[in-house]
């Protein structure tokens, strides 16, 4: 199914509608723990982004363009209320649709181990962990066309936990999947995940955030949660200990669980954001 050249790769179940956006590199399919374990719990929508997956090429290859055309899909389907739930570069999308298109037909938005600035800089230090900054990605981006094939196994690797055993299944399924990618179409769409910096508007985010993030993340460090938790006025935290840049695959039971609760709490009067850990 498209609409307006956005591939929606699962459109079922019945409940509160959600709509989940997939990482870089990725695709719908990277939530299937998701869309078995909360199709009868809730209305999923999981749509493969510009530039990945059955979407490629139909429309700009942009944060801006993805998120209007999640901006389309919910307006198309008079959706409201409707939680958003993006895993790294689908948080970067959903803040970008809160920011170009507000808030008025969103209940939360749910964000999955991921910074408000990629990149690191003199005022910000909580960007990708090990040191990239603006000249390095000057780099990456130019190597990542002609070395896609040695560097697809090594980002598939990347996303899970440090220090543990991941499920050969699991690294099989990312391998081969990330390897699938085009990139010369991820190419620009790391151009523009990269160039994005949303801390102002998360700063004055005026409906409830929720943040996953993984305890053994290889991404994204501790700074990140703290700058959360200091600067946007409803937030709320949970750390998955034996997960790394996806918890959503790495502890799917515990993180199904975790949204299950979200998408049934959420606008119930004087909920109480709080902190756990798995």
């Amino acid at each position: 199914m498209s609409e307006t050249g956005l591939h929606v790769r699962v459109d079922e179940g019945s409940g509160p509608p959600l709509v989940l956006l997939h990482g870089w590199s990725c695709h719908g399919g990277f939530f299937q723990p998701q869309i078995e374990a909360l199709s009868g719990r809730a209305h999923v929508l999981v749509p493969d982004l510009p530039g990945h997956g059955e979407t490629g090429s139909r429309l700009p290859l942009t944060i801006e363009a993805a998120a209007d055309a999640v901006a389309d899909l919910i307006e198309n389907r008079n959706l409201s209320d409707v939680t958003l739930c993006g895993w790294s570069m689908g948080a970067h999308v959903a803040y970008s649709y809160a920011e170009r298109h507000g808030t008025e037909r969103l209940r939360q938005i749910v964000a999955i181990d991921m910074s408000p600035k990629v990149l690191n800089a003199p005022d910000w230090p909580n960007g990708s962990l090990g040191g990239l900054d603006a000249k390095r990605n000057i780099h990456v981006l130019e190597a990542m066309v002609p070395d896609w094939p040695k560097l697809a196994p090594k980002v598939a690797e990347r996303i899970f936990a440090r220090g543990l055993v991941t499920d050969p299944e699991l690294l099989a399924f990312a391998k081969q999947e990330i390897g699938k990618a085009d990139p010369d179409l991820l190419r620009p769409m790391w151009t523009s995940l990269t160039a994005q910096d949303f801390r102002p508007f998360l700063e004055r985010l005026d409906i409830p955030l929720h943040l996953a993030f993984g305890a053994r993340s290889a991404l994204y460090g501790a700074g990140v949660h703290d700058w959360h938790a200091a600067h946007v006025p409803d937030v709320s935290l949970r750390i998955f200990d034996r997960s790394g840049h996806c918890p959503h695959l790495e502890e799917a039971d515990a993180f199904n669980t975790w949204l299950t609760d979200l998408l049934g709490k959420a606008g119930q009067d004087g909920e109480v954001a709080t902190s756990a850990r798995t």
